[in-house]
Order: structure tokens, then C-alpha cells, then sequence
């Protein structure tokens, strides 16, 4: 048997001791630059919030919008073919508001609702009113705009209150089935209501002296006054008149009712613009007469 001494095997352990701990330093030195490294790496910069990511919902790089092109000055196409108004530009300030791209594409009225719902588009644009038939088919966001029914007379007549005890048998004009015939039904009851087939039919009526008022939305009424096609014969009297159940809980932009994401994005955007001033600009850039 061979036999190995005490001190042979003392001296074999010590050996081993050291290179162990040769080993251990020359792994601390390979760590130590890495690890230095690695601490003085700048972090990563954060990305640029885009639409949708300041309310944690997740992100948006276009905003795709629906109108129709034929309801001046809502929307419509200008002298140079380009589509325009109210709408298209209130859609084009909320994609800025949103730091998104905005995508506007025209379809017939009859089609908006009908595309939002098939996935055709993000949001519609078009001056829907906000009405329990609408509500639905589709959502709503904050309402941007409200469009009041308001009387028009000539401005020769006597100024008088408007209420229904000072048009007692007045002759009062309106377009026939429509929400303005059925307001005056309601309300002004001992008025001789005269129906029409269409707003101009009774516009010419007045213009004759045909009828003592006529009853319409105020937008048009304006845009009618301030134009030719009235030769200045007459002005607004009385008003406005909001009522919700005749003509609908002011315009809004229409949503899907399954999208509460985009919902919320457009809200925070007309917040934004309301609360800066810009939507009044926007507003005052087609509508410089006052309709309210």
C-alpha cells in the first residue's frame, strides 16, 4: 500500500486553497467591467405618447372619420373640389388634439351609421343629432354643437314677444312631418299651422306674405336671412328653443357602441379644444352670426 505522509497531504490542500481562490479573483475581475457597464448605460427613452396612451388604453395612429359631402357648412366640397366645413375641420383639430393621423372619407347619409356599425370607419362626423332612435344603433361622444329651432318674420312686423298667446291665429309656416311642424303642434296651439312640402316652399310663402312666421332650424334660418334668396325681408324673433325631445340633445360625433376606447379619446380631445378656446374658433369660422 503506498502511504503518503501528514505534511504531503497539508501542503496538497494549501495548493488547492490557492488556486481556488485565483480562480474566485479572476471572475470578480471579468464581472466588475461588465457590471460597471451596465450602471453607466443610459436607459432608454421613453416613447412619445400618441392617441390613446395617456389614458392607458392602448395606441392609435390614425382616426378614421365619416361625413357626407353635401350639407353646407357642415361639410361639403369647396370651390376647388376639396372637402370642407365645420365638421371636417373639427375632425382634422380633434386628430392634432390626439397627436394621430386622421383619415376622412365621404359616404352617402343614408350609409354612415350602417359603416360605423359594420367596422367601416372609427367615428362618424356628419352633425348627427343625438335622438333615442340613434342611441340604438350607435354611442355618442360629448355633444360639440346644438342647432335650436327658432321663429324668422318680417322685419316690418311690430316687435312682440314670441309665446303661444301672441301668435294666437298667427299663420305660421313649416315644413311638412317634421320636427318643427310638431313642436308648433305642441305648443302653440291656437296658431294656424301651415305645413309645407320642404323648408324653401316655406320661406317663399313668407316672402309673399303668405304666412306671418315660419319655424325652422336656426342654422338655416340664418344662412337664408343673411343670403339673397330673402332680399332682407326678415329677421329672427324670439328663441332659441332647445327642446330635446323635437330636435334631438345637440350633435355629437357617433361612436360604435362597442368601441369605449375611441369614445373616450374624442371626449378628452373636444374637452381640450372647448376649454382652449379652439372649438368657439373653429365655430365662429363658418357660423360668424350668431344662432342661438
Amino acid at each position: 500500500m503506498l502511504m503518503v505522509n501528514p505534511p504531503a497531504l497539508h501542503l496538497a490542500a494549501m495548493l488547492r486553497a490557492v488556486a481556488a481562490g485565483l480562480i474566485a479573483l479572476m471572475a470578480v475581475a471579468l464581472w466588475l467591467p461588465a457590471s460597471a457597464q451596465a450602471q453607466q448605460e443610459p436607459a432608454a427613452p421613453e416613447e412619445v405618447p400618441v392617441a390613446g396612451e395617456t389614458d392607458g388604453t392602448s395606441r392609435r395612429v390614425v382616426v378614421r372619420f365619416l361625413t357626407e359631402g353635401d350639407f353646407p357648412p357642415f361639410n361639403f366640397y369647396d370651390e376647388d373640389g376639396s372637402l370642407a366645413g365645420f365638421n371636417v375641420d373639427l375632425a382634422r383639430a380633434i386628430c392634432s388634439e390626439l397627436n394621430t393621423a386622421c383619415d376622412i372619407k365621404v359616404r352617402p347619409w343614408g350609409e354612415l351609421l350602417l359603416a360605423l356599425r359594420r367596422g367601416d370607419a372609427d367615428a362618424v362626423i356628419a352633425s348627427h343629432a343625438v335622438t333615442p332612435q340613434a342611441l340604438t344603433e350607435v354611442d355618442f361622444t360629448d355633444r360639440y354643437f346644438q342647432m335650436p329651432g327658432r321663429f324668422a318674420g318680417p322685419k316690418s312686423q311690430e316687435q312682440t314677444e314670441i309665446s303661444p298667446e301672441t301668435l294666437e291665429s298667427k299663420r305660421i309656416g313649416v315644413a311638412r312631418n317634421s320636427p318643427h311642424e310638431a313642436f308648433v303642434r305642441a305648443f302653440f296651439r291656437s296658431s294656424a299651422v301651415r305645413p309645407f312640402e320642404n323648408p324653401d316652399l316655406a320661406r317663399d310663402a313668407l316672402l309673399q306674405g303668405q304666412v306671418d312666421y315660419i319655424f325652422d332650424d336656426s342654422v338655416s334660418l340664418v344662412f337664408w336671412l343673411h343670403g339673397t334668396a330673402s332680399k332682407r325681408c326678415c329677421e329672427l324673433k324670439g328663441g332659441p328653443y332647445l327642446e330635446p325631445k323635437f330636435f334631438g340633445d345637440g350633435m355629437a360625433i357617433a361612436v360604435p357602441k362597442t368601441d369605449s376606447q375611441i369614445k373616450a379619446m374624442l371626449n378628452g380631445a373636444l374637452a381640450r379644444l372647448r376649454s382652449d378656446g379652439r372649438l368657439e374658433e373653429i365655430t365662429e369660422r363658418y357660423f360668424p352670426v350668431k344662432i342661438f
